[in-house]
């Protein structure tokens, strides 16, 4: 069975999300998301619409995603990996390169992302920002 892992806020889900969990799973036969927690978006500056456990319950109900796992930290990615025996890391490209130093546990792969919309679109169309 091939595993394949990737992150994210997953707030306000669209078609871009979508795309990039049905990608994901194209490479493998079990999905995992690392789903970042409020403290954790909090702490990285970010703010979600939806809370943690409101978002878990969304991104595990698309039929791509076989488990989803709290994202509590940066630097849990490694232990993620190897315990969960992932054999592929998957990031959209505006990652590019951050992520290269996983390459070391598992293949990384970075994905195209969807253009035209995001989260950060989606709350400035909202906002009057069209």
């Amino acid at each position: 069975m091939v595993k394949v892992i990737t992150y994210g806020t997953f707030d306000l889900i669209h078609p871009g999300h979508i795309r990039i969990l049905q990608r994901a799973k194209q490479y493998g036969d079990f999905l995992i998301v690392g789903l970042s927690t409020d403290a954790f978006n909090h702490a990285k500056g970010k703010s979600a619409y939806h809370s943690y456990t409101d978002r878990k319950i969304v991104v595990e109900a698309i039929r791509y995603v076989d488990l989803v796992i709290p994202e509590v930290t940066w630097d849990q990615k490694i232990d993620d990996i190897q315990s969960n025996q992932i054999d592929i890391f998957i990031m959209g490209d505006d990652w590019k390169g951050s992520f290269d130093y996983l390459n070391k546990y598992c293949k990384v792969i970075y994905l195209p992302r969807t253009e035209g919309i995001s989260s950060s679109k989606i709350k400035n169309d909202l906002n009057g920002h069209l």
